[in-house]
Order: C-alpha cells, then sequence, then structure tokens
C-alpha cells in the first residue's frame, strides 16, 4: 500500500466562512423565533437562511476552482483556534478543504440550499417557519464542521451536532406523540453507533498520539509503524482491524446500515424537505466520508474491508426486499435510502473509495429528488401518502411526475442516466475486490439492483401511471406545486440526468473517469496486483458485457412491472398470495421493530423501572436519604420534649449534669 500523494498546505482565512455562514442563519432566525415569535416576517426568515445556504455554495465553488490551479495533491487549511491541548497531545479547530471534503461542501451546500428553497413553498403555512429554518440552518453547519475537519475529533463535535439535529427535525411536530417518538428513537439509535466511533478514536490516540488526518497518514506511512500496524493486537484483535470495525460501528449507526437501520423509516414522520436533505443527500453519507476520509488506514485491515462489505450488499438486498410490499410513499424511499447506502458501503469495502463517494453523489442528487417528488405529491394531495390512494398524476402534476421519471430511471441504473455509472462501477469493482468473495457480493449487489428497479417502478406507476384512486375531494384540490418547489425539481433533474458524465467510463467512447481522477491525491489506493478471484482475467470485454446485463435486467425488470400495474393489476394480488409467509414478512419489514422491542426495549424499560427507579433510586437513595431525615426528626422530637420553658426544670437538668461531672472525676480517680 502506497501512501496518497504528498500534501501541500495551502493556507486562507476565509475557509471558516463556509460553516459560519449557515450558523448566522440558525442564531439569527433562532434568536427571531424566540422573541419575536410569528411576527418575524417569512421573506426576512427566507432571506436569510436560504440566502446564507447559497453563499456558503458560492464559496464552496471558490473553493473548488482554486483547488484546480494549485498542483495535484495540494488543499486548502485554516486553522481557527488552539482547541484541545494536553501535554503532547493537541487538537486545533481546524479546517481542511481538499479535493474531497470540496466535494462534500458543494453537495452539502448546493443540494443542500435548493431544499431549502424548496422548504419556502412546503413549509409556508407552518406556525414555526422561523424554528425550522433555525433547525436546517444548524444542520448544515453541522454537517459542513464534518466534512472539513481537519483531525477526528472536531469531525466527532459534527457527528454529534447532525446527530442533534436530526433529533429535532424528525421531531419537529412534537406535538404529535408518534412523531417525537420518531426523534427520540433516532438519537438513542445513532448513541448506540456513536460508542462504538469513540472507542475507535481514543484507540487512535492511545495508538499514534494524534487525530489529525494528514499527521495519521503519515504516521501510517512509517515503516516502523506499518511493521506495528501489521503485529500489534488489542483484545486478541489486530489494531488496525479493531480501529476500523470500532468506527464502522459509528457509520451502522449514523448511515443506517444492519443492524442499527431501525431509526431511519421512522424518521419520515418529519418534513419530507427534512427527509430529502438528513436522511436521503447528506448526514446519512457521514459515514461513507468518514471512510473514504480514513482509506489509508482501512486498506491496512482486509478483514475490516470484508465485514463493510458483506454489511453494506446485505444491507441493500434486505431494505430493498421491505421497498417491495409498503405503501407509504415516503415509506418505500426510507428503505431505498438504506439500500443505497448499502451499495455505497459495498463500494468501500472493495476498496473503491472514489466509486463510493461518486455514488454519493449521484445519489444526492436522484434520491433527494425523488424525496422533494413525493413531498410535491403529498402537498398537493393535502397530505394523502398512501400510493394505493393516487394514481393518474402526471396530468395534475405534470412537472412533478416527469423529474421524478428522471430520478427514477437514474436509481434504477439505465443508461445513460447517473445511477447506471456508478452502481454500475460499484458492482464491477465488487466483483473484483480485495478479498475472495467478489463473486457472492457481486451477486447479492446485482439483485439490489434489480429489486430497485422493481419497487422504484412500482412507486411510480401507482403514483403518477395508473388510473387515479384519488378521493373525490382529494382530485379535485390537486394541483401542482409553486415555483419554490419545482424548480429545485428541475435543477435535481438534469443533473441525475448528466452527473454520471462526471465519472464516465473509461471503457465508453468519450470515457474519462474525471470524478475518480479527481480524487485520486487523496485515495490510497490498494495493491495494483491482478484480482482473479472470478478465475478469469479482469478484461474490458467482461466488464461490458457485465454492464450490458445489468442494464437489461433493470430494464426488464420495469418493463414487467410497469405492464403488470398498467393492465395486469390483479396479478398483484396473485403473487402475494403465493408469496405468502415471504410478502407477510416483506410487508411487516420482518418484525424487526417488534423483535427489539420485545428483546431490547422492553426489558430496558422493566430493568429501569423495577431496578434502577424502584429498587436503586426509591429503594436505596431515597430510603437512605429519608431515613436520615426521619431519624434527624426524631431526635429532634425527642429533645424537644425537653424544653419545656420552665426555670426549675432547667435547674434539674443542670444539677444532674453536675452531679455527673463530679461523678466521672470521683470514678477516675
Amino acid at each position: 500500500m502506497e501512501p496518497a500523494a504528498a500534501q501541500a498546505l495551502h493556507a486562507v482565512n476565509w475557509l471558516v466562512w463556509i460553516p459560519v455562514l449557515p450558523l448566522i442563519g440558525f442564531l439569527f432566525n433562532g434568536l427571531g423565533w424566540i422573541i419575536l415569535r410569528q411576527r418575524l416576517t417569512r421573506s426576512v426568515v427566507n432571506l436569510v437562511a436560504v440566502g446564507l445556504v447559497f453563499a456558503s455554495f458560492a464559496l464552496s465553488v471558490q473553493g473548488f476552482l482554486l483547488l484546480r490551479e494549485l498542483p495535484e495533491g495540494a488543499f486548502l487549511g485554516q486553522t481557527v483556534f488552539p482547541w484541545i491541548q494536553v501535554g503532547d497531545f493537541t487538537a486545533n479547530f481546524g479546517l481542511l478543504f481538499d479535493r474531497l471534503s470540496c466535494v462534500m461542501c458543494l453537495v452539502v451546500t448546493g443540494v443542500g440550499g435548493l431544499i431549502h428553497l424548496y422548504s419556502v413553498g412546503y413549509m409556508g403555512h407552518d406556525p414555526a417557519y422561523a424554528r425550522y429554518f433555525s433547525y436546517l440552518n444548524l444542520f448544515t453547519f453541522a454537517m459542513l464542521t464534518l466534512v472539513m475537519a481537519d483531525n477526528l475529533v472536531l469531525m466527532f463535535v459534527g457527528w454529534e451536532g447532525v446527530g442533534l439535529c436530526s433529533y429535532l427535525l424528525i421531531g419537529f411536530w412534537y406535538e404529535d406523540p408518534e412523531k417525537a417518538a420518531a426523534g427520540k428513537k433516532a438519537f438513542i439509535v445513532n448513541r448506540i453507533g456513536d460508542f462504538g466511533f469513540l472507542i475507535g478514536i481514543f484507540t487512535i490516540v492511545w495508538l499514534m498520539q494524534t487525530v489529525d488526518f494528514h499527521q495519521m497518514q503519515a504516521w501510517t506511512a512509517s515503516p516502523g509503524h506499518r511493521f506495528l500496524l501489521e503485529h500489534q493486537t488489542l483484545l486478541g484483535i489486530a489494531v488496525p482491524t479493531f480501529i476500523c470495525l470500532a468506527l464502522f460501528v459509528g457509520a451502522i449507526g449514523k448511515s443506517a446500515q444492519i443492524p442499527l437501520y431501525v431509526w431511519l423509516p421512522d424518521a419520515m414522520a418529519g418534513p419530507t424537505p427534512v427527509s430529502a436533505l438528513i436522511h436521503a443527500a447528506t448526514m446519512v453519507t457521514a459515514g461513507v466520508y468518514m471512510i473514504g476520509r480514513l482509506n489509508f488506514l482501512y486498506l491496512f485491515s482486509e478483514t475490516a474491508l470484508l465485514v463493510v462489505a458483506l454489511v453494506g450488499v446485505a444491507t441493500a438486498l434486505y431494505s430493498a426486499t421491505i421497498g417491495f410490499t409498503q405503501n407509504d410513499i415516503k415509506k418505500v424511499l426510507a428503505y431505498s435510502t438504506v439500500s443505497q447506502l448499502g451499495f455505497m458501503f459495498t463500494a468501500m469495502g472493495a476498496a473503491a473509495f472514489s466509486a463510493g463517494i461518486f455514488h454519493l453523489v449521484t445519489h444526492a442528487f436522484f434520491k433527494a429528488l425523488l424525496f422533494l417528488g413525493a413531498g410535491s405529491v403529498i402537498h398537493g394531495l393535502s397530505g394523502e401518502q398512501d400510493l394505493r390512494r393516487m394514481g393518474g398524476l402526471r396530468k395534475k402534476m405534470p412537472i412533478t411526475a416527469w423529474t421524478m421519471v428522471m430520478a427514477w430511471l437514474a436509481i434504477c441504473g439505465v443508461f445513460p442516466f447517473a445511477g447506471f455509472v456508478s452502481k454500475d462501477e460499484i458492482l464491477w469493482r465488487a466483483l473484483n475486490g480485495p478479498f475472495g468473495y467478489g463473486k457472492l457480493i457481486y451477486i447479492i449487489g446485482f439483485l439490489a439492483a434489480v429489486g430497485t428497479a422493481i419497487y422504484m417502478t412500482r412507486l411510480i406507476m401507482l403514483a403518477f401511471f395508473t388510473e387515479s384512486r384519488l378521493d373525490p375531494e382529494v382530485e379535485h384540490h390537486a394541483h401542482e406545486s409553486p415555483w419554490t418547489m419545482w424548480v429545485p425539481l428541475a435543477i435535481l433533474a438534469v443533473l441525475s440526468v448528466v452527473g454520471g458524465f462526471l465519472n464516465w467510463p473509461l471503457i465508453l467512447p468519450g470515457g474519462h473517469a474525471a470524478f475518480e481522477h479527481w480524487l485520486e491525491p487523496v485515495m490510497a489506493l490498494p495493491p495494483e496486483a491482478e484480482m482473479t478471484t472470478l478465475g478469469v482475467e479482469s478484461t474490458h470485454s467482461m466488464e461490458i458485457f457485465l454492464m450490458v446485463f445489468s442494464v437489461a435486467a433493470a430494464v426488464a425488470a420495469i418493463i414487467m412491472v410497469g405492464v403488470i400495474y398498467a393492465r395486469r393489476r390483479e396479478l398483484t394480488d396473485r403473487i402475494a398470495a403465493a408469496l405468502g409467509p415471504l410478502y407477510r414478512a416483506s410487508f411487516n419489514k420482518y418484525w424487526v421493530d417488534e423483535i427489539y422491542d420485545a428483546l431490547v426495549v422492553e426489558p430496558c424499560k422493566w430493568i429501569s423501572y423495577f431496578i434502577l427507579f424502584r429498587f436503586a433510586d426509591a429503594g436505596l437513595v431515597d430510603g437512605l436519604a429519608n431515613g436520615l431525615g426521619g431519624l434527624t426528626r426524631a431526635l429532634g422530637m425527642g429533645l424537644r420534649r425537653i424544653q419545656t420553658g420552665l426555670v426549675r426544670n432547667y435547674a434539674f437538668m443542670f444539677l444532674i449534669g453536675v452531679l455527673g461531672i463530679l461523678a466521672y472525676f470521683y470514678w477516675s480517680r
């Protein structure tokens, strides 16, 4: 393993404004909501909240243009202030803007800015308008802190910040107990993953005495340290494997992978733009970004890479099977998000780090579009979310319909849309991954990709291309969304169509793999040995064949499902009946929430109430405190009886005291 290209720092003093501008928006709108409530005019809220995010996007573009002019491997940096200094250990509040964080900043501020604009229309009638945008701005600040941090500790601050904002935004309508519970569920499940993340950070500090990314990479590149990494163990586990798996536990929670994915489908309780921003385009990709940032460390552990790949591909297929049977339009997209995140982790486990980050980018385009399109449908149908009560909406909402069609074709991997390029690259690189399970991972990933085409075609057909099943009153009022909502849809639709050309495969005419070349200075590469996990040489002809086969399978699935829902709807009931237990298991999401409730939640509640509260708190702590209080009171009541107010009684007690003293001296001689 060779380290990444030599780095050259170019210090600038304006990087801090990229995250600080949204923070200013949070403070302005947050204080405005606390002081003025609904008297704070919405035009002012819009100008501050949306304008500052687009200003951050403009600064990110400036950084991108500057990076293009600098030598390959150079990066921008700014130390805002010294932060933690304990002995020889230091962690500054430092910001890093290299080619990887540049990509993430453009996604967070670009797609995030469009979602802010969309929210102007979607949340226009909500009474807590300023509070909503203050939370959205705070999230943007936290996410930018996460991706721009130059060390693990500051990254963890952003990591926890987006977790807090997720809780606030999922439970935004906290008056509804179900929505409040969804926010708490997301917060608690993420804490489980974050415990593993902290263990990974502590181990890195113990081993390397630094958390700075470039210092860590230099440490691992040292021959002496590389020997230590290859032979040192901790609890019987190789140190690199221990660190990478501990950090991956955090990624499993944040990026909703098996077994900690259960919070993300429930997170659809929040406003739909929140689903698009946090749970499709940015926050849930934090785990993918973390592995991409620490790629040089993961390459020391083939075991960790294999675990990442297997968890990712298993999640991709598992979540796709749940998406087949869900009827809530947002729930289908939620499980789709979990599945697509699985593809990203599959790429990371195959050491195809650039391919994983590229799918992160294309997914931000088409999945944000799908969520915003779903929000447009819900907005136009006065809150209706059940696919069984939709249909024929292409006539009522043509812009929403045809932009969502672009996202549908992209996520299904149809040539030449964005998802085709990124997903096919992941499957190919997984097939030739640095372990002996490439064929298995490819087959599972291929089935998940076909499953994506099936459940997404079902969604599009039920919503737009079947007969109307709308309630007459809802149908009468159904309408296209305002321009503040459809303009972001149109922009994201264009990106979903042309986004793949950012990394057009070299084996196709005009191929340049520009995105992969852009990330080369940041991404450490695995050994360029011949990978023959298939038992055949990895040739261009094989790659083209599998590419054509993958697209053909997706198109066949689209045509099959489209024909069934357009002309043979009765077949769906017959298929469900034939599948029997499998259908019920998928429909009930394999009863995972119920299993967790029985095995984890209820026992924790029982232990909390009967042992921690009734026995420990009320019995021991309160018993001790109340017992001491009762004893003090009893003593006081006893002594109170001798305080009669009569002088003769006091004289008598004085006499007894004197006699006692005399007796003591007499008998002590």
